[in-house]
């Protein structure tokens, strides 16, 4: 996807099972599509984020809750 996303205000979220460690993936909905980020870059304006769209990430989180252990592609 290649689609500029403004993230200034985004909102943040880490999952339900999150321990508060320091490597959680936290996920915002901005403009019809999903940014993820590593938790340890909450603060860095200049922090990548990985923009995928909706329905990437459906995809992504149904191999996860199907137990998928390799979410690479053939």
């Amino acid at each position: 996807m290649n689609k500029k996303v403004d993230l200034t205000n985004a909102s943040w979220a880490k999952g339900g099972l999150s321990d508060g460690g320091d490597n959680c993936l936290e996920v915002a909905f901005v403009d019809g599509v999903v940014a993820m980020r590593d938790s340890n870059d909450i603060g860095d304006p200049d922090a990548p984020a990985l923009i995928v769209s909706e329905a990437g990430y459906r995809a992504f989180v149904g191999g996860i809750g199907k137990g998928r252990r390799s979410l690479l592609l053939p």
